[in-house]
């Protein structure tokens, strides 16, 4: 077999130190190779205005293969300066070929290509590929980014529309808009109290199961539920006394309003001044909110002694003269102050009383219609056949009737305007909580959009650093070619071949 024809493999990573062992190269080369470098670095400052060597200069480090064409360039671009001997007068010709002589001087320039190739193999591309993964990660890291904050942006602007739409508001000036739907309350209220009519089956039902039960010992059922279907939303002045008052005189609601809203930040709600009847306001005696039962202190007035005889005194006085007014009976009554101005379904004890009646109700149905659908009737069941049965059907709209009053109360909208009437606090929660909402849809905006603005960044960054990848192996393959070129002229054109080289990258 011809020798000439065998090839020589070099793994990249052995080869500087086969190139020395093979006194190819001169192990000390890198001190020797500064003073190369140098005269390079000048030559470049003065170089003629030409694509190719402008080429040749960017994009990759400056080596022996490279001044080889820079000076078949200026051959060209310094032809005039030829004498007739065929040297170059021009000082960048000289210049360049003291650079050629020096880098060939013990194969310097091998040594260093080689030097070039196992960097840009081993690191530099690596690098680069490198860098150009960690901005497409981060693009996809960004895209999912971006595609979160979105979906968070539109779920929290869901929670706040759905919140408005239970409040009934826009959400444009949330506490004003709320203190504007209080004055629907009494309204709301009024319309639940009319509606609940279809209840007294139910109540009547249940009544005469109680009686049936308990005989006389059995106590009034519901008697709040079965005023209030009887008599409507009254005030808690007329639950109370079963009159109604001569006058409502309802304590404001102090809610502080935000800067911007015209309105003060005192609401009164209900009628001030309802007259029912005739009101002396001439007495000069007024007994407020206070109990019945309690003293009358009459300051430093002394009663009369025990031995002091006032009888014929008193008998002398009129009550026209004492200026004492006797207030009638039947419609006549009393003021209505605080807590009694309020009715029934406002006021919060009594709310909760009417609720809990609405499920103590609710609870006796669902009982009833389960044993009227039981197979086997039970032995409580069979205690009652006196009782007046009800059909399942008339059972079952008796508890839809009563479900449905007890959802009207308890609706979310209404439980949000009670308590937003009657604790200042809660409205400031209330309002900071759909403040917080539209803070966060902000928030995740921004996030969402500085999301999409990184990742159009890193793309560019990954773009930019594509042509530079493409530029370099290009480079490293061509320096892979000269170096294996340049070994087998040394071995009389053996074929050499530099094994993990730029092709498996």
């Amino acid at each position: 077999m011809d020798e000439s024809n065998i090839p020589i493999d070099i793994n990249i990573g052995k080869l500087q130190d086969w190139l020395v062992s093979r006194r190819h190269v001169n192990k000390e080369w890198q001190k020797n190779i500064i003073a190369v470098r140098e005269k390079i670095n000048n030559a470049i400052q003065d170089m003629p205005a030409h694509e190719d060597i402008a080429a040749l200069l960017s994009g990759s480090y400056i080596n022996y293969f490279h001044c080889l064409k820079i000076i078949e360039i200026l051959k060209e671009t310094e032809a005039d300066t030829k004498n007739l001997f065929g040297r170059y007068g021009s000082q960048r010709m000289k210049d360049w070929q003291d650079i050629i002589k020096s880098y060939e001087k013990d194969n310097l320039y091998l040594a260093e290509a080689a030097q070039m190739l196992v960097r840009n193999i081993n690191y530099e591309i690596p690098g680069f590929k490198k860098q150009i993964a960690k901005e497409e990660q981060m693009q996809a890291e960004c895209d999912k980014k971006h595609a979160d904050y979105l979906k968070n942006e539109a779920s929290s602007k869901n929670e706040f529309l759905m919140l408005c739409k239970q409040l009934g508001i826009k959400g444009d000036k949330i506490k004003r808009e709320l203190v504007d739907r209080l004055q629907e309350l009494p309204v709301i209220y009024d319309k639940i109290g009319k509606s609940l009519k279809p209840l007294q089956p139910a109540i009547e039902l249940y009544s005469a199961f109680t009686k049936y039960i308990l005989g006389e010992q059995a106590s009034e059922v519901l008697p709040l539920l079965k005023y209030v279907v009887e008599h409507g939303n009254t005030t808690v002045y007329e639950w109370s006394y079963g009159e109604p008052p001569l006058s409502v005189e309802p304590d404001p609601v102090h809610i502080e309003l935000e800067k911007d809203d015209a309105a003060g930040d005192q609401i009164d709600f209900g009628e001030s001044t309802i007259d029912f009847g005739a009101e002396d306001t001439s007495a000069d005696i007024d007994f407020g909110d206070g109990d019945a039962g309690g003293e009358i202190d009459w300051g430093n007035i002394d009663v009369a002694p025990a031995e002091v005889d006032v009888s014929a005194d008193v008998a002398a006085i009129s009550l026209d003269e004492s200026g004492i007014v006797v207030e009638e009976q039947g419609v006549g009554g009393g003021v209505a102050r605080g807590r009694d101005a309020l009715t029934l379904l406002d006021n919060t004890p009594t709310r909760n009383q009417f609720i809990d009646q609405l499920v103590e109700l609710e609870s006796f149905l669902k009982m009833r219609l389960y044993e009227t659908n039981a197979a086997n009737e039970s032995q409580t069941f069979s205690l009652i056949e006196q009782l007046p049965t009800e059909s399942e059907a008339a059972l079952a709209a008796m508890l839809a009737a009563v479900q449905a009053a007890a959802a009207a109360v308890t609706a979310t909208e209404i439980s949000h305007l009670h308590n937003v009437k009657h604790s200042p606090r809660y409205v400031d929660v209330l309002t900071a909580q759909l403040q917080q909402k539209l803070s966060l849809c902000a928030k995740l905006g921004a996030l969402a959009t500085r999301a999409a603005e990184r990742r159009g960044a890193a793309s560019e960054r990954a773009a930019a650093l594509r042509p530079a990848l493409a530029l370099l192996l290009a480079r490293t393959q061509e320096l892979q070619a000269d170096i294996q070129s340049e070994i087998s002229k040394k071995y009389k054109g053996r074929p050499v071949n530099v094994i993990g080289g730029v092709k498996f990258l």
